[in-house]
């Protein structure tokens, strides 16, 4: 815990110069001698490896840090490091650069010499074939270059014995470490995750940021059972190292002032589909509690057979504050990827990628999403094919008066999110599709997918063995339940209005109209456990997945949509007029799978009921509910009625969970009061972040979610 505290301390010392890791990229690509495109890549990332001075940290126990990247340049140098990359463009999210779960399991296994090995044997076996020896040369590139970096980690380590500040017999250790993993498998924990960490801090160089460490308990517990056995290390030791990680994954956020989107995934199943839950589960829940900080972002998934001591543990860390780990449901997850073809083995050795996504860990490339407004559907069908977003238009409704019963209207309603699918995945595909992919290669990445040395193939290029998939995000289930509750209560069951009424309300912002926007506002609400909006919730999942899955993407992959919103339910809401259910134009939509902040009024029981019903099999990509809890919930002797109450919902369907234990009153307070509470972290939407850097307005939306008891 020390060291920790210490390495925070490092950690906020100011750097020097500005953050350009296209500055060393840049001399790969002038110096390169190499002839195609993928070689010259392959130059330009070894320079980037090899090229900064190390960093170490007086408090470092595991190395490997973002800081050498900040260099002191003039604009003669700046610019020249510009134009040496244009002409080797980067992917981007949307075109499937990173949000990736690496196949750290084999390097594990074999270590870097044993991937440089499997490179000469896939060298061999696809003789004469000049396009996949040409990506093998340059991803063995990119590997020796990762042996370099090891290597002046390790000198520098050396060099600085001695030093004051420095721990002597620490840097020694830290040298041992990174020499013993050059070219062998590593042998202890700490080699262990000193590889892993060294290959993430490679991706975060390439700017590859939203990596995630996978199923870390998984992949690192059989050296961590060793040196237990062997008596050569303790739980509290192993958990001091996980620390010392987890601190560093922070960096971007210290330095940088940006988020690290660094998913870990702890628990699930093994190979036999039996609870996989072990002792380095609890060390990493213990680290991320001893660091108490936003990142990393813990995802710890639940099956039937996991035990409660494990759950429990993790609402013991969630009750600090952190809201994570998010807690998924195994049966709903697997049953949802099962849907798309894949082999068992790998279904049961999903992780996730980002904030909720589901993944094959180390099977497929990158992951990408967007976002798919759905209330301004419900525009187009009420106002004549038009929104509160004038750039945008729907299909041209019928007259109102023509739609006489609610599957009337349901029909049309259908018909214009429909064409919205259509417009929106054609959008995805002209932006996904890379023109000239042989000069967007990845080989270092393709390194760490599993099948791509095999292969001779890059990742993004047939060389894993799923194709890529997409997540749509859709946005508003919350709105688009209580507006469609509200628009058969009020005019087909109460009779008391028209669709033109609430359409001219819509119009004016209720302006006019406020005894209607009573009635719609009255009207029964998603979340309270009732089944005329939950029966909208139940529509929205089906009829939407069933769209989306008409498509796929360029290289035959799944369409998954995600009840997700990462605060974008507040950018939507600014772009959408006034809706039926009483809400105001421009006002946030409800966030990602939750009800509608405020309007869930019977109790968490009631809510997690109505959030159980829709059939979240269908969500391959993950849904997000937020709930927030009284912090006294999770104090010893409470917290069985909320774990009990979490097996009940998960039971029932519930495909994901994640909770702030925190109250109104504290949040009103450090929004009055930001000094105070600047290590008050909270769940925002897929991440936690620190409460008071937050935008006001998203501050707003958190403080709007139902208290629960």
């Amino acid at each position: 815990m020390y060291l920790t505290e210490a390495l925070k301390v490092e950690m906020r010392q100011a750097t020097i110069g500005e953050f350009c890791p296209e500055h060393f990229r840049g001399m790969g690509y002038q110096r390169s001698i190499a002839v195609t495109p993928a070689c010259k890549r392959a130059d330009g990332i070894a320079a980037l490896l090899t090229g900064p001075i190390p960093h170490i940290y007086q408090s470092d126990l595991i190395v490997g840090s973002i800081r050498p990247l900040f260099v002191s340049l003039t604009d003669t140098e700046r610019q020249a490091a510009r134009d040496a990359a244009v002409p080797f463009p980067e992917r981007r999210f949307i075109s499937n650069k990173d949000h990736y779960a690496p196949d750290y399991e084999t390097v594990l296994s074999v270590g870097i010499g044993g991937l440089l090995s499997n490179i000469d044997a896939s060298k061999k076996a696809h003789a004469g074939n000049e396009e996949a020896l040409d990506l093998l040369n340059a991803m063995a590139r990119t590997l020796r270059a990762l042996q370099e970096m090891l290597r002046a980690y390790a000198q520098r380590a050396e060099t600085l014995i001695g030093t004051a500040g420095y721990d002597s017999e620490r840097l020694a250790a830290v040298a041992e470490r990174c020499l013993a993993i050059v070219e062998a498998a590593p042998k202890s924990f700490a080699e262990g995750l000193q590889l892993l960490w060294m290959i993430h801090t490679c991706f975060l160089y390439e700017g590859r940021y939203a990596m995630a460490l996978g199923r870390l308990d998984q992949l690192l517990y059989p050296l961590y059972r060793c040196d237990i056995d062997s008596g050569t290390i303790t739980a509290p030791m192993a958990t001091e190292l996980l620390e010392n990680v987890f601190v560093k994954i922070c960096e971007r956020r210290f330095y940088r002032n940006a988020d690290d989107v660094v998913n870990i995934c702890i628990g699930g199943v093994d190979a036999d589909g039996k609870s996989s839950v072990n002792d380095l589960s609890y060390c990493i829940l213990e680290a991320v509690r001893g660091v108490n900080l936003p990142g990393p972002n813990l995802s710890a998934r639940i099956a039937p057979d996991t035990p409660d001591e494990f759950l429990d543990t993790c609402l013991k860390v969630i009750g600090t504050g952190l809201g994570y780990p998010a807690l998924m449901n195994d049966t709903v997850n697997m049953a949802a990827l099962r849907r798309y073809g894949y082999d068992e083995a790998d279904v049961r050795n999903y992780s996730m990628v980002g904030c909720i996504e589901n993944f094959m860990t180390g099977q497929q490339p990158p992951w990408s999403d967007g976002r798919f407004d759905t209330p301004r559907f419900l525009e187009y069908a009420l106002l004549d094919g038009e929104g509160f977003d004038k750039s945008r238009k729907g299909l041209k409704p019928p007259p109102l008066s023509k739609l006489a019963t609610m599957d009337a209207f349901m029909s049309e309603l259908e018909r214009q999110l429909a064409h919205g699918v259509r417009e929106y995945v054609e959008d995805f595909n002209a932006k996904n599709v890379i023109r000239d992919p042989k000069n967007h290669t990845s080989p270092f990445l393709s390194c760490f997918c599993k099948l791509c040395i095999e292969r001779g193939r890059d990742i993004n290029m047939g060389g894993a063995k799923y194709p890529s998939v997409h997540g749509a995000a859709l946005m508003g289930v919350g709105t688009i339940s209580d507006a469609l509750a509200a628009i058969e209560q009020v005019v087909f069951i109460d009779k008391v209005a028209t669709l033109t009424d609430i359409a001219d309300a819509m119009r004016q912002n209720f302006a006019g109209y406020e005894e209607l926007r009573h009635r719609l506002l009255a009207a029964p609400k998603y979340g309270n456990d009732h089944p005329l909006p939950d029966k909208y919730a139940v529509w929205f999942t089906a009829f939407l997945a069933d769209e989306f899955d008409k498509y796929r993407t360029y290289d035959g992959g799944g369409i998954y949509i995600a009840m997700a919103a990462n605060v974008s339910n507040i950018d939507a809401g600014h772009r959408i007029g006034a809706t039926p259910d009483g809400r105001l134009a421009g006002e946030p939509l409800s966030d990602a799978a939750s009800p509608t902040y405020g309007r869930d009024k019977t109790g968490v029981t009631a809510t997690l009921l109505s959030l159980a019903k829709p059939d979240y099999t269908r969500c391959a990509c993950g849904t997000v509910v937020n709930q927030k809890f009284f912090p006294d919930i999770f104090e010893d002797g409470k917290r069985q009625k909320l774990l009990s109450l979490i097996r009940v919902y998960f039971a029932k369907g519930g495909q994901e969970l994640q909770i702030n234990a925190t109250d109104t009153e504290t949040l009103r307070d450090a929004m009055a009061h930001p000094e105070r509470y600047a290590s008050l972290v909270v769940r925002v939407s897929g991440f936690s972040a620190l409460y008071v850097t937050l935008d006001r307005e998203v501050q707003e939306d958190i403080l709007r979610r139902t208290q629960q008891k």
